[in-house]
């Protein structure tokens, strides 16, 4: 009995339009985040190189800058398992328009 617990249950791989459509969900998602985090992090003056008068704004927009590096990065690393897929795309119908509603409020 221990033995059959200790298995490990081989998952089925998602379907072809499960997988598009989770990798579809998951970089919009992740570039609606990068749009927001770019809109909040920029300076409250108009020109980026009013960033240096504040260090509100200077700290602001060097950690936007790095928040949008690191969103950005992870779109290159996808899930490596078949269960990231399908959670992606069960998540990305509740998740993506409410990230783009913020998006829109927010600009």
């Amino acid at each position: 009995m221990v033995a059959k617990a200790k298995k490990r249950l081989v998952e089925a791989p998602p379907s072809r339009a499960v997988r598009l459509a989770g990798l579809a969900f998951r970089t919009a998602f992740i570039c609606t985040l990068v749009v927001i985090t770019a809109r909040v992090a920029s300076p409250q003056m108009e020109h980026i190189l009013t960033s240096y008068e504040t260090p509100g704004d200077l700290i602001r927009v060097v950690l936007g800058f790095a928040v949008c590096l690191w969103l950005v990065v992870h779109l290159f690393v996808l899930p490596k398992d078949a269960g990231g897929y399908r959670t992606w795309f069960y998540l990305g119908f509740a998740i993506l328009p409410l990230s783009i509603l913020c998006a829109f409020v927010i600009w």
